[in-house]
């Protein structure tokens, strides 16, 4: 593929001169500073209940949370090469300050911030997280990954781009590609067997062939089967287990993190949100957007699952955690199957009690707090998700079949999480409006948009507390700007905010549209330009935040479950299961 050369001269900063080199300016922390730091999240038990599982399902859910910890030991090697040894040694230190040390690492999975920039906590590290984490060699320039990346045969340029790949250096300094199955060959054996055995332990025939071919697909590097398996997944236990997510890829945003998310599913809630996944071709035709940029036939499964979480590890399981997640990320899968999108019912209960109320308190005007209910946090949260299936992910640019991600690039995740918050306000909206005709009168409540508006603007300060570096935040920040000069958000003199409902009506159809033509059209220089413009904090906004730095930023989740169920003899796990 031909690489556009206004990209590689946008990109062609050295990686090597990059600040995440530069020694770091600041003392670390010590013990009182770290403490400080991790009390931003407050430690919240995470339950889910096991009565209903089979005795098989309960010795295959413990091997689940087993493969788990393998994931964590492959992500803190994707972060960085040094995490290994650094974890080692704080596992060893036995005095106050090296406990925080090692309780904050662990929250970060490595020893940069994720809160504050990614930037250095510990002593002898990079200043900051490498852009390219550990998926690049750590001197690597962009110009000179373009420079190679050229010179490729189309195969081995979709790998050099691919998820499922790093780029190394020879001992003359050439690149070279190689796969994630050979990088981590040895944790990829030992969680393919543990996904094996589950997978003989279970007795739902659906998780059986998912965790087989995602056993195989570990260890060929070929993930299309077992992602379609996953989308076909119609289980009790509902496991999220591979790479997935390019966050940590902030150079280019190309390379896959693993991650897990094992998970028991909510079949009431489940069954009561189905009816939505038949609605999505409708929302999508009705976007607003000029016809080509619309997709005309999106993936026929698209599931919604709610579920409460058990464990999580690796991409999963650090910093702020997810509250819920869409995928595959894989346009082939996607354009098959449509995305699945999974709503953490228990993580979701947990972030709106301990963080969103408060925030709430403090930032909207009296009269607006009491509407910001867990109903409407939770349906628009599930509308985000399912907004990341709508729209263009396949596309073509000057005659060239691509992607949007592809054409985006690091730029991609601000952008694509824009749309999905604005998109999604967009299609509860357009359901509400048409709940009688759709029959889904039964899914709202009274007061319902007012609720939205609302709660997804006190939704917006808790947001833009993980950071304006970080893709969620920046995307947020680009929202609240661009709100604020129509009108739709209004901030008061004594510095509290509201919503203005009509004129929020109007401008979200709008910013919709600019974020969906910039994905369709993929449209770098546009996308670099609004992030340039909107996507920084404006001095009303910084007011308000200073005034909620006593609230947690988030939760830091204890799986109480999964820790119980690990700590019982297998066989009397096993008796649990036969005596439910």
């Amino acid at each position: 593929m031909k690489v556009l050369p206004q990209l590689v001269t946008a990109l062609a900063l050295s990686f090597a001169a990059s600040p995440a080199y530069a020694a770091p300016k600041a003392r670390p922390p010590g013990a009182v500073g770290l403490e400080r730091m991790m009390s931003r999240f407050v430690s919240t038990p995470v339950t889910a209940d096991l009565a209903g599982l089979s005795a098989g399902d309960r010795q295959a859910l413990r091997k689940l949370i087993e493969a788990a910890k393998v994931i964590d030991e492959i992500f803190l090697e994707q972060l960085w090469s040094g995490n290994a040894q650094l974890l080692s040694g704080l596992r060893g230190a036995g005095d106050a300050l090296g406990a925080a040390r090692f309780e904050y690492f662990w929250l970060n999975k490595g020893p940069w911030s994720e809160l504050d920039g990614y930037t250095a906590f510990l002593p002898g590290v990079p200043a900051r997280k490498p852009l390219g984490a550990n998926y690049y060699p750590r001197d690597m320039t962009r110009e000179e990954f373009f420079s190679w990346f050229e010179k490729l045969a189309p195969e081995r340029q979709a790998q050099a781009k691919g998820f499922f790949s790093v780029v190394r250096r020879t001992e003359d300094r050439r690149l070279y590609v190689v796969p994630y199955s050979k990088e981590y060959e040895a944790e990829l054996e030992v969680a393919a067997g543990l996904l094996r055995e589950a997978a003989a332990l279970t007795d739902n025939a659906s998780l059986k062939a998912f965790l087989t071919r995602r056993a195989d697909a570990f260890l060929l590097n070929d993930y299309y089967d077992s992602e379609i398996a996953w989308m076909e997944l119609d289980a009790p236990i509902d496991v999220t287990i591979g790479p997935y997510e390019t966050y940590a890829d902030e150079l280019f945003g190309f390379k896959a993190a693993f991650e897990a998310y094992v998970t028991l599913r909510d079949q009431a809630e489940t069954s009561r949100l189905a009816a939505l996944s038949s609605h999505l071709q409708e929302i999508e035709d009705n976007l607003p957007v000029p016809p080509e940029h619309r997709n005309k036939k999106l993936g026929a499964l698209s599931p919604i699952r709610v579920v409460n979480q058990v464990f999580g590890a690796g991409d999963a399981a650090h910093g702020v955690q997810a509250a819920a997640f869409n995928l595959p990320n894989d346009e082939r899968v996607v354009q098959k199957k449509g995305s699945k999108r999974v709503m953490l019912k228990n993580v979701q209960e947990a972030k709106f009690g301990a963080i969103l109320k408060p925030i709430a308190a403090r930032v909207l005007v009296p009269g607006d707090r009491a509407a910001v209910s867990f109903e409407a946090f939770f349906m628009h949260i599930l509308a985000h998700e399912l907004s990341h299936g709508l729209g263009l992910h396949r596309i073509s640019v000057d005659g060239r079949k691509t992607t949007v991600r592809k054409e985006l690039a690091e730029l991609y995740s601000a952008i694509e999480e824009a749309k999905a918050d604005v998109v999604g306000l967009f299609a509860v909206q357009y359901l509400l409006d048409n709940a009688k005709r759709l029959k889904l009168e039964a899914l709202f409540w009274p007061n319902a948009e007012r609720e939205l508006y609302m709660t997804y603007l006190a939704s917006g300060f808790r947001t833009l507390r993980f950071g304006i570096e970080e893709s969620h935040g920046k995307s947020m920040a680009v929202q609240l700007n661009y709100l604020f000069d129509r009108g739709a958000v209004v901030a008061r003199p004594d510095g509290s905010f509201t919503v203005d409902v009509a004129k929020m009506k109007k401008a979200v159809p709008k910013l919709s549209r600019e974020l969906i033509v910039i994905e369709a059209s993929g449209n770098r220089a546009a996308a670099s330009k609004l992030l340039d413009e909107l996507g920084v904090l404006r001095p009303q906004v910084k007011k308000a935040l200073a005034k909620l730095k006593d609230i947690p930023t988030d939760i830091r989740p204890v799986f109480s479950t999964a820790e119980a169920l690990l700590a019982e003899p297998e066989e009397a796990s096993e008796a649990r299961g036969e005596a439910k």
